[in-house]
C-alpha cells in the first residue's frame, strides 16, 4: 500500500510540474513576441520585478523536481544491482543540487 501512495505522489508531482514549466513556457514566449526587450537593461528590468523573478524560480524549481522524479523512476526501473543505483541516485542528486545552487546564485547575486 505504501509504494501505490509513493508512485502516485511522485506521478501528481510529474504532472503538476509539466504543467507549470508549460504554463510558465507560454507566458514567457508571449511576452517575447508581444513586448520584446531591447535592451540587456530592458531584459533586466523584467527579469528582476519580483513576479517574474519568482515565477522563474519556481520555474526551475519545477524543473529540477521534475527531472529527479523522472531520472529516479527509469534508474528505478532499469538499473539492477543496488549499489549501482545508489551510487546513480547519489550522482543525480548532486548533480541536481549543483545546478540548483547555480540557479540559486544567478537568481539572488545581482549584478548591476
Amino acid at each position: 500500500m505504501r509504494r501505490t501512495v509513493t508512485g502516485l505522489r511522485a506521478w501528481l508531482l510529474q504532472r503538476a510540474t509539466a504543467v507549470y514549466m508549460l504554463v510558465f513556457l507560454i507566458f514567457f514566449l508571449l511576452h517575447f513576441i508581444l513586448d520584446r526587450p531591447r535592451s540587456y537593461a530592458a531584459w533586466h528590468g523584467w527579469m528582476s520585478a519580483p513576479g517574474v523573478s519568482i515565477a522563474a524560480c519556481v520555474f526551475f524549481a519545477a524543473l529540477l523536481l521534475h527531472a529527479w522524479v523522472g531520472v529516479r523512476d527509469v534508474f528505478m526501473d532499469y538499473v539492477r544491482p543496488a549499489a549501482l543505483r545508489v551510487c546513480a541516485l547519489a550522482l543525480l542528486f548532486l548533480g541536481l543540487s549543483a545546478t540548483a545552487a547555480w540557479v540559486l546564485r544567478i537568481f539572488l547575486v545581482r549584478s548591476g
